[in-house]
C-alpha cells in the first residue's frame, strides 16, 4: 500500500531521527556529523529535511539550513531502506537513489543510519503499519 500522504512519510521517516537525536549514543554523533541532508521523496512527493548540528526535522527547504546533500528515491525505497533492505551503494549504481552534493558525508552517515533501522520498524509496528513492513 504505501505511505498515504507526505505527513505521513514525514512522520516516520523524519520521526526516526526525532528519536535518534534524544538517543544518549546516536545523538551526539548525528551531531557531530554538522551535516544537512534533504530525502526527496517520490509517490507521494515529500521533501523531509534533516538538520544534524541543529538536532531539527522539517517538512520542505524552506526556513532553515541548506542541504549539504539530497537523496531522491521514491517514498517505497525509502521505507525499505531504513528496513536494512536496501543496499546504498548498489540503489544508487541502479539510479534508485540518486545523490546530489556532499556524497562524502552522507557516507559518514551511513553506520550510524543503521542503528536507526530498529527503531523505523518498532515505530511502524507500533502504529500498526505491517502494510509498510518489508
Amino acid at each position: 500500500m504505501g505511505f498515504a500522504s507526505s505527513a505521513e512519510v514525514t512522520k516516520y521517516i523524519g520521526g526516526i531521527f526525532e528519536s535518534a537525536f534524544v538517543d544518549p549514543e546516536i545523538g551526539p554523533k548525528l551531531e557531530a556529523t554538522g551535516i544537512v541532508v534533504a530525502f526527496d521523496f517520490s509517490d507521494p512527493a515529500a521533501m523531509v529535511v534533516i538538520d544534524m548540528a541543529n538536532k531539527t526535522v522539517r517538512e520542505g527547504l524552506e526556513g532553515g539550513t541548506a542541504p549539504t546533500a539530497t537523496m531522491s528515491m521514491t517514498s517505497e525505497t525509502g521505507n525499505a531502506y531504513w528496513q536494512g533492505k536496501v543496499n546504498l551503494p548498489l540503489a544508487m549504481a541502479k539510479k534508485k537513489i540518486t545523490v546530489e552534493g556532499n556524497v562524502a558525508s552522507l557516507l559518514k552517515l551511513a553506520p550510524l543510519g543503521k542503528k536507526l533501522y530498529p527503531s523505523y520498524i518498532e515505530r511502524l509496528k507500533a502504529d500498526g503499519r505491517d502494510d509498510l513492513l518489508a
